[in-house]
Formats: C-alpha cells, sequence, structure tokens
C-alpha cells in the first residue's frame, strides 16, 4: 500500500521536479510512509561518474560503435561532467544549457559541433534513464539544434577526368577510380586486401561502420586500372593499396587524404579530399534516377536521411521536372 502510493505521488510531481529533488521527494515520503533514514549519504562523486561513463561506454560498445566513436564519447561526457561539477544525478537541464552555451562562445564550436555533444549527452542520460539510475533525463527538453542546410559540393565529371590524367602512380589512379566508383568510404579502402577483390564479377566485399558487411561494385576502368596497379607492385603485402617506398606498409587513412590534397593543390581543383568521391557517387546516382534505397544500399547507410543529406539533387533536373509535371 505505502510504495503504490509513493509511487503515485512521484509519478504526479515528476514533471514538476528535477533529479535531485525527486531523490528528496523519495527520501521524505520514504521517513514517513515507512519509517526510512533520511540520510543524505551519497555514492563517491568520482567513483559514480567514472562506473557511470564505464558502463555506458561498455553498452554502446555492445551495439556496435566503433572505437573513434566510442572515445569522442567518454571525452565529451567527461569534459561536460568536470565543468558542470555535479553528481551525475542531480544534473539539470539549465546545467546542460549553459554548459553547451559556454561551450559555443568560449571555444567557437559550430552548430552542428553543438548538437553533436547535444546527441551524445540525450543518449547518455537516456541510457541512466531506462537502467533506472535517473527518473527522467534532463536532456529531454534541450531539443536539436538548428543547423541549417549548405549545398556541399561534388567533383564534375571534367574534374574527375583531369585527377586520372594527373596521377603521378599506378596507385594513385587505381585509388581514385575505386573511390569514385563504389563510393566507398576511407576507412574502407584502406583495409583492403587483394583478396578482396572479386575482378570477374567487379566487386568486392567492405568492412563499414561498426563493422558491418557489405558488396560494392566498381566499373571496367576501375578493373583495369586495378589489375596495373596490382602487376607493377614489388611487395608481398597483402593489403591492397600500400606505401610507395619500402617497407609497403598498408597505406592509412591520412596517407590518402595527404595524397588527395597535393594532387587538388596542383590541379587547381578545390576541396578535394575522399569523402567528396562518396557524395559525388550518390549524387550522380540519384540524378540517374536509381532508387534512394538502392544508393542507400550502396552507400551502408542505416537511415535514408543520412543517403539524401549526402546527394545534392541537380539543380537542372529539378527544372526539367518542373517543366514537365508542373508548369
Amino acid at each position: 500500500m505505502e510504495n503504490q502510493l509513493i509511487n503515485d505521488i512521484e509519478q504526479k510531481m515528476l514533471t514538476y521536479l528535477d533529479n535531485k529533488q525527486m531523490e528528496q521527494l523519495h527520501k521524505v515520503l520514504g521517513y514517513f510512509l515507512r519509517d526510512e533514514s533520511l540520510s543524505s549519504e551519497q555514492q563517491g562523486d568520482e567513483g559514480d561518474k567514472e562506473n557511470l561513463i564505464a558502463n555506458f561506454i561498455a553498452a554502446k560498445r555492445v551495439e556496435g560503435c566503433s572505437s573513434k566513436s566510442l572515445r569522442y564519447y567518454e571525452s565529451t561526457l567527461n569534459n561536460m561532467l568536470t565543468v558542470v561539477n555535479k553528481p551525475v544525478k542531480h544534473i539539470t537541464t539549465d546545467d546542460l544549457r549553459q554548459y553547451l552555451d559556454k561551450y559555443q562562445q568560449n571555444g567557437g564550436a559550430g552548430k552542428v559541433t553543438i548538437d553533436n555533444i547535444r546527441r551524445i549527452l540525450s543518449s547518455f542520460f537516456s541510457w541512466l534513464e531506462e537502467e533506472n539510475l535517473i527518473l527522467k533525463s534532463p536532456v529531454r527538453r534541450i531539443h536539436k539544434v538548428k543547423t541549417g542546410t549548405t549545398v556541399k559540393e561534388t567533383y564534375t565529371d571534367e574534374a574527375l577526368e583531369i585527377m586520372r590524367d594527373h596521377c603521378a602512380t599506378s596507385r594513385d589512379l587505381a585509388m581514385i577510380d575505386l573511390l569514385s566508383s563504389t563510393g566507398m568510404r576511407v576507412g574502407e579502402l584502406v583495409k583492403l586486401n587483394h583478396a578482396d577483390i572479386d575482378f570477374e564479377n567487379r566487386e568486392c566485399i567492405v568492412f563499414g561502420k561498426g563493422d558491418k558487411e557489405r558488396k560494392v561494385y566498381f566499373d571496367a576502368r576501375t578493373k583495369i586500372h586495378l589489375k596495373n596497379y596490382i602487376a607493377n607492385r614489388a611487395d608481398d603485402n597483402p593489403a591492397l593499396f600500400v606505401a610507395l617506398q619500402k617497407p609497403y606498409d598498408r597505406l592509412q587513412i591520412s596517407g590518402v587524404e595527404i595524397r588527395l590534397r597535393e594532387l587538388g593543390r596542383k590541379l587547381d581543383i578545390p576541396k578535394v579530399h575522399p569523402h567528396k568521391f562518396r557524395r559525388t557517387l550518390a549524387t550522380m546516382a540519384i540524378d540517374k534516377g536509381m532508387p534512394i534505397e538502392q544508393v542507400q544500399q550502396l552507400l551502408g547507410h542505416q537511415s535514408v536521411d543520412t543517403t539524401l543529406q549526402y546527394a545534392m539533387v541537380n539543380q537542372n533536373n529539378v527544372k526539367n521536372s518542373h517543366k514537365r509535371y508542373i508548369a
């Protein structure tokens, strides 16, 4: 009877009180209705914080988050808890709003960065709520940051051909062809081995985010340039793309980015980087009528909304469609 009454009262007050106030209400109700102690002893704050973050990170690791994402989550949460300097259960919506505001003002962070931090905080406190470690998430009333939309550039056909014509090595040519014809991530590119390439069917299996496998496909030109690059290799490294000098180690993401950036500067092509090939492929596929669900599968996106953000619809196609269907 007492437990049900306490639960009913707490549910009625949930909208009006924060976690710290709800915790005190629970103690008072327990004191008067169940003859419990009103002790205000707290678990060690620092140990509690560390354990909560460690358990949250473990949960995200089980869900399949990458090591890079987990490190970002951990550093973001540790920074917030250091600045706010309160027991986790007592952090309020106002605390988090002020933290985000100061982070933006003092660090000059952009809206996208602030919204990324908000999403991590939301995920953490929602997890605490689901685990019954807090009564309600203080991030519920902090809404998505309006970031606006910017038209992200893609490569023109001319720029792609100029880059191909001016590649100094067969490796760089094969690398550009593979990126542009498959739309794979640069992280997926550097993980590829010789054995992953199926030349007969012009396809390969890549390991995307969360180690999820998917097939990607390349064209005949890429097949020719890949075979030519492999035939001219003087090493026995199983990696598909390796450094040009001994000991011919597997090429890393930074190596690909540096090489493409140098090529862009040499040819006066702005913003040459691996991810731009991916966006170009998505835009081209949608412009040519490929169903968005298939583009989503090709790029390895969980949500079709992500795919739509990658693809910039050709404005001429919009104009032609307006003439055809409306004008």
